[in-house]
């Protein structure tokens, strides 16, 4: 079901409230007030309140939230129980770092296939995968319905292996190739992922406290 009404900033807290309330409950905490939680996550208890309305209705007045509840809440809010499918393109260092320690099953997405353009690395196996051709790929995509493209490939190559994986029915990608995609569809979602935009804000912050 789509929200139109949620702001974007609202979508980008979710995952914090999905962390936060995994490690409250590896601490064996059962419930939390909206004021607790939002002490712990630096927010005030207005917004913890505000932002899950947008969702329906949590907690309970005198009470609180329980936090196991709240967290499958939110999962199901974030699509984690959709059981998504997703390949990757491009097994270099970043690709293969991704593969092979990044806990995908974690977060309800199912890495199904790894691609590349390099005979040095088709047939080597990342993380229970065998890597294969770029030319393979858009036969596994027609057999094989894929919700979640990765792109780990060099910069010049992210629009014409975005626009494969679209050809082949992927509705998402994951982009980590430091290129904004934009695709001008409606129909598929793109996640532009920098590092180094992290990287100069931290050095913004570095440079204003001293």
């Amino acid at each position: 079901m789509k929200r139109e009404k949620v702001s974007s900033a609202v979508i980008r807290r979710l995952p914090r409230y999905y962390r936060h309330l995994t490690d409250l409950l590896a601490a064996g905490t059962v419930r939390i007030s909206s004021s607790a939680l939002g002490e712990s996550m630096h927010l005030t208890a207005s917004q913890i309140r505000q932002d899950l309305s947008c969702f329906g209705e949590f907690g309970q007045q005198g009470y609180g939230y329980n936090v196991e509840s709240l967290r499958r809440e939110v999962a199901e809010i974030l699509g984690m129980t959709n059981s998504h499918t997703a390949v990757i393109l491009g097994v270099g260092n970043l690709g293969r770092a991704l593969t092979e320690n990044f806990h995908f099953d974690r977060y309800g997405f199912r890495l199904t296939a790894a691609f590349d353009v390099d005979p040095a690395l088709i047939g080597m196996v990342t993380s229970g995968l065998t890597i294969q051709p770029l030319e393979a790929l858009d036969d596994f995509l027609k057999e094989n319905p894929t919700n979640v493209g990765i792109l780990t490939v060099p910069r010049a190559a992210a629009l014409p292996m975005a626009e494969r994986l679209i050809a082949g029915g992927v509705k998402g990608i994951w982009n980590f190739t430091n290129s904004d995609l934009a695709l001008g569809r409606d129909d598929v979602i793109v996640e532009n992922v920098h590092f180094s935009d992290s990287l100069l804000t931290l050095s913004y912050l570095i440079s204003e406290a001293t």
